[in-house]
């Protein structure tokens, strides 16, 4: 399961969903689904929003794998 910090950094910086998705080139409902855990972005996408908040990809992204 992917785990993100991408809705804690945004609200720390006082950034709305849209305004993220803008500097990153998607819509604002993959940035929601991204901070739920419901998508899985591509390696560009996680590069450009680790750039964003001048962090790497391991600081913003975490995966876990799911017990069954």
């Amino acid at each position: 399961m992917l785990h993100t910090r991408i809705r804690a950094l945004r609200l720390s910086r006082g950034m709305e969903q849209a305004a993220l998705a803008a500097l990153v080139g998607v819509r604002r409902e993959t940035i929601g689904r991204l901070e739920k855990g419901l998508y899985n972005p591509s390696l560009k996408l996680a590069m450009d929003i680790a750039h964003v908040f001048g962090l790497s990809v391991e600081e913003i992204f975490t995966f876990t794998e799911d017990e069954q």
